[in-house]
């Protein structure tokens, strides 16, 4: 199986702050991996290493093997990592066209690349309103921009941090709905989601983060009812 992503002895700091230790995991092209933990324990942290936001002091991060890690964010972005970051983060002076276009990028390997009817297609009330401003749009259709917006840059690999967040949960189960269409598409997604029943129910794989260390990495089925794993690390239950 190829990886799409791997992340090999990652150290991240905040200043003085060690925030990320020694962290490896890898995605396999094709597949979901759940990052979990609880609040603090180093997952958007860890996002923001893969897309360059905060470059780690040592390790190597590598897309299909080719090296990214401590090049610039918008250098990782035209190499194929797509980002939906927390917080939706749309652009709300633009309408949801402009938030569409700004993000366009081609990909010359993509099977079937993504074009703004395809992203429409995939979230029709978005065509509904191309030409309103995103920051009028509901929190729901502005999480549908954020992931249209990602997109548009023909990910090899989409980052999804807390898609659910602050949603109702009829748009809850519509973006569940959204990222299985894209796994089945073949997408490579990491999903880290405070959601656990969404996050199982997506994922090939989970690697869970503590204090910034990976404590468990492995397939869904071993965790789904490991209730003392589920307590230990992410305090469900």
């Amino acid at each position: 199986m190829t990886e799409a992503l791997s992340i090999s002895g990652i150290n991240a700091l905040y200043g003085d702050s060690h925030v990320l230790h020694d962290v490896s995991f890898a995605l396999n092209s094709g597949r979901v991996l759940a990052l979990l933990g609880r609040n603090g324990a180093g997952k958007t942290t860890c996002m923001s290493a893969i897309v360059g936001f905060l470059p780690p002091r040592d390790g190597e991060i590598r897309l299909f093997d080719e090296p990214i890690a401590r090049l610039a964010p918008e250098t990782i972005s035209r190499k194929g990592i797509g980002f939906v970051p927390q917080g939706r983060r749309v652009f709300a002076s633009l309408t949801v066209r402009e938030n569409l276009d700004v993000a366009r990028q081609s990909r010359h390997d993509a099977v079937t690349p993504w074009t703004l009817d395809r992203v429409c297609d995939l979230f029709p009330r978005l065509r509904e309103r191309l030409y309103q401003h995103a920051g009028s749009l509901s929190g729901g259709e502005q999480q549908m921009l954020a992931i249209a917006r990602a997109l548009m840059g023909n990910p090899r690999v989409l980052l999804m941090d807390e898609p659910s967040e602050g949603l109702a949960p009829l748009i809850v189960a519509e973006v569940g709905r959204t990222i299985a269409r894209l796994k089945e598409a073949g997408q490579s997604i990491v999903l880290v989601e405070q959601n656990l029943k969404l996050a199982l129910d997506l994922a090939d794989d989970v690697v869970m983060l503590n204090t910034g260390r990976v404590v468990f990495a492995g397939a869904v089925d071993e965790v789904r009812n490991n209730e003392a794993l589920l307590t230990q690390h992410l305090g469900i239950f």
